[in-house]
């Protein structure tokens, strides 16, 4: 062998031996410094944390009639990084065919996964039939990242009756899902999204489990992992203070009302006035919450959504409307505290008054009382009952002859601490404030463009609950009933107390004060004589709208 060959022979033993030496480093990497990552990495292609939904609680009333109820449903899913590649176009026609689908619907899903989460399941359809659901479980072999998962629908067993006080549940909205995914939740959570089922979603939702699962490549699952299993922990069950037989009751009896007087919509609460309770609280029209159990059609929540008396609205609490005569009891107990009457104090109503122009020499602004013929010489218990406009008129803006009014200032005092233009905090979203103006909101408004000052006709509307004041009708009750009750203004509740799985109180009910009234027992004593004057005779003879539900509800 000559010299140049035995340095090409031992130029490539020496390859030879490095070449091994840099296998072996590659494998000691991978195996001794890498081993536990690669392991992990397996593992992770093969193991699926999943989630065991936790129960949601129910809702009863407050004689345990159930309101809601779970029910199972079958939930077709898919895993967009599991679908194959080429075949994915092929699999979504198969399970288009199956749910009866439009395949570029699922297409459509499948893409906003896959850019938001690919790993996670993507909804499909909910509410499949259980045949459809068993024909897709069989098929499985031919459907990589599929799932049909067993999910519980909400029911509604009383529906529009008591669709306003329970709501409804839904998907988590997109528009709040960064807020909800730091609570916790996943995307497709089922979460309150109006009434009860929202305000109360913390106490209804309960706590998930989880367990590792092992899953072939199609993501069948094989077996859950040992010691991994975390059992959920059902939601507590909220019980209302309504009381179902009185709510179908004051809805038929209001729905009487409505239809007798020719209203469009109408409102009737019912309240305990020594705890705040709520017992009954009825807004029509209405709607029935079972319509969005496993998700509305576009149909019909277009329908709802364009109704022009905005049936998903609960009135009762996020209506807003002029109070009327329905204010007069609050400023016949400011005048008599304020001393700006006394019990026998007459005031003559003879169907107008006039009141001198301030700034216009021999001009005249004349103003009405509801009863045209007048109502004579009133005192305060007959201003309730004959709901005299001119004598609320004169106590609130004054006359020429009567100069020491209420006036604006104490009208707006006396209203707020009544509670009107601010909310109840009844424990129901969606309340609206109201308002109660004064000279500076006035100003303020973009229509009054010529800054026109508050004038004294401004002030005689308040007194009566009409121009600007608005209220929604829970705020007028609260106020009223705080008179009925000796002067405590209580928050209104719907929730009466919340209990666990087991039936164990969790949270009992407690009265909640807003505040006392700053008005005498005698002067409150007064105005209830007043409001108890408003007798069914009368009413039946002079009976306006605000007075027809109240004799009906006599007559029931």
């Amino acid at each position: 062998m000559d010299r140049g060959t035995r340095i090409r022979f031992i130029l490539f033993r020496v390859a030879i031996v490095l070449v091994m030496v840099v296998l072996l480093t590659q494998l000691w990497r991978l195996q001794i410094v890498e081993g536990q990552r690669y392991q992990k990495l397996a593992e992770d292609n093969r193991l699926r944390l999943r989630f065991i939904p936790a129960t949601r609680g129910v809702i009863y009333d407050r004689n345990v009639v159930l309101l809601t109820r779970n029910r199972p449903s079958f939930t077709v899913s898919l895993v967009p990084a599991e679908l194959p590649d080429p075949g994915e176009e092929e699999l979504i026609l198969q399970l288009a065919d199956l749910l009866q689908m439009p395949p570029a619907e699922i297409g459509e899903k499948v893409h906003e996964g896959r850019l938001k989460a690919p790993f996670s399941p993507v909804i499909i359809k909910t509410n499949v039939p259980r045949d459809t659901a068993f024909i897709i479980e069989e098929q499985r072999h031919r459907l990589p990242g599929v799932l049909v998962e067993i999910e519980s629908v909400r029911e509604y067993p009383n529906g529009a009756l008591t669709a306003h006080q329970v709501g409804y549940v839904g998907r988590v909205p997109g528009e709040r899902a960064d807020e909800y995914v730091a609570q916790g939740y996943d995307l497709n959570d089922i979460v309150g999204l109006t009434g009860v089922e929202l305000s109360y979603e913390y106490e209804l939702r309960g706590v998930k489990g989880s367990r590792i699962v092992e899953v072939d490549s199609r993501e069948r699952e094989l077996r859950t992992v040992p010691g991994t299993e975390v059992q959920p922990q059902p939601g507590h069950n909220v019980h209302l203070t309504i009381d179902t037989k009185l709510q179908a009751a004051v809805a038929e009896i209001l729905a009487a009302g409505i239809a007798k007087s020719k209203a469009k919509s109408g409102v009737a609460i019912v309240m305990n006035v020594h705890t705040g309770e709520i017992l009954a609280s009825v807004s029509l029209p209405t709607y029935d919450n079972n319509l969005f159990s496993g998700g509305i059609s576009a149909a019909d929540y277009q329908r709802l959504q364009e109704d022009p008396q905005r049936p998903l609205v609960n009135h009762a609490i996020s209506g807003t409307y002029p109070p009327g005569s329905t204010i007069k009891p609050i400023f016949a107990a400011a005048a008599l505290q304020e001393n700006v009457v006394r019990p026998n104090t007459r005031i003559f109503c003879g169907g107008t008054m006039s009141v001198a122009d301030k700034y216009v020499p021999d001009k005249y602004w004349t103003f009405y009382c509801w009863n045209r013929y007048g109502h004579h010489d009133v005192n305060l218990v007959n201003s309730i009952s004959m709901s005299c406009d001119i004598y609320y008129y004169t106590i609130g803006g004054g006359t020429d002859w009567f100069r020491n009014p209420l006036g604006l200032d104490r009208l707006e005092r006396y209203a707020r601490l009544f509670g009107l233009g601010d909310r109840t905090g009844v424990d129901l979203p969606g309340e609206s404030q109201g308002l109660i103006p004064n000279a500076e909101w006035k100003l303020a408004q973009p229509w009054n463009k010529s800054g026109e000052p508050w004038v004294t006709g401004d002030t005689y509307n308040m007194s009566i609950g009409q121009g600007f004041v608005l209220v929604t009708p829970l705020q007028i009750l609260n106020a009223i009933v705080a008179i009925a009750n000796g002067g405590t203004l209580y928050k209104p509740q719907i929730v009466h107390h919340i209990t666990d799985a087991d039936g164990n109180v969790v949270q009992p009910f407690r009265r909640e004060i807003i505040r006392q009234l700053p008005v005498n027992d005698e002067y409150l004593a007064l105005v209830r004589r007043g409001m108890r004057a408003v007798s069914y005779t009368h009413l039946r003879a002079h009976e306006t709208p605000e007075h027809l539900v109240c004799r009906l509800l006599l007559e029931k």
